[in-house]
């Protein structure tokens, strides 16, 4: 249940990340208000998984969903860069996941 929540954190540190984008510096009140939320659940469920799970390999997982998700994001929405370089160190990051997830005890 708790790799659950923590994936689950990690799609809010993502849905926080692009919020922070919309939300231009904090200027714009709706985006701002997600954004804030977002963060409280990321940081409340990735502390709920924290009571099993290694911190280091909760921390790696959760950052590594927060990037690869808000940089796959980033190409979606905002038209970035989908070089071919860009997207195998994108695999690399999901692959180290999956490693870590594999070879952790819990």
């Amino acid at each position: 249940m708790n790799w659950i929540l923590l994936v689950i954190a990690g799609l809010f540190e993502v849905a926080w990340a692009i919020g922070l984008k919309y939300s231009h510096g904090f200027t714009r009140t709706t985006p701002t208000a997600f954004t804030v939320v977002c963060m409280a659940f990321s940081f409340v469920l990735l502390a709920q998984a924290l009571k099993t799970i290694p911190v280091g390999t909760a921390y790696a997982v959760w950052t590594g969903i927060g990037a690869a998700g808000t940089a796959v994001l980033g190409i979606w929405l905002f038209g970035e860069s989908r070089e071919l370089a860009r997207i195998l160190c994108l695999l690399l990051i999901v692959c180290g996941i999956a490693g870590l997830k594999i070879t952790s005890s819990q």
